[in-house]
């Protein structure tokens, strides 16, 4: 996707309900407490040593309690990108043919040499979590 100057220096590449790129575009109505997989058409090939992520955009989550998940892109999918888009709130959410529903942001990924191991370290925070370190 072509971008200009400014654009290159943003993170996420928009990813639109039947953007252009794509051969067919389509509406849906994600219900109040739904989720729904909105195909976009589009089709990517990640670089070797990279991983897509699909993140959310701001305004629609701040705005509409519209959220994104299970946002990963393997190098190795060729498949038609869909976006899992979670409704949070009380009233159903239309996605039309166009709208920015979600980014695209290629992250390099490292694949360290795991080691199975029988016990682990001790640490001062141990198998603390959500929220044992501290109220803020």
């Amino acid at each position: 996707v072509p971008q200009s100057p400014r654009r290159e220096m943003l993170v996420g590449f928009g990813l639109r309900a039947g953007q252009q790129l794509g051969t067919s575009a389509y509406d849906y109505v994600i219900p109040a407490q739904g989720k729904a997989v909105v195909k976009t058409d589009i089709q990517i090939a990640v670089p070797h040593g990279f991983y897509g992520r699909v993140a959310p955009r701001s305004g629609l989550a701040a705005k509409h309690f519209i959220d994104v998940g299970a946002g990963v892109i393997d190098e190795d999918y060729r498949g038609n990108v869909g976006v899992v888009l979670f409704n949070f709130g009380k009233e159903d959410f239309e996605v039309k043919k166009g709208d920015r529903i979600a980014q695209l942001i290629c992250e390099r990924i490292c694949y360290p040499e795991l080691e199975e191991l029988k016990s682990l370290d001790e640490t001062e925070r141990g198998a603390g979590g959500f929220g044992s370190t501290g109220k803020n």
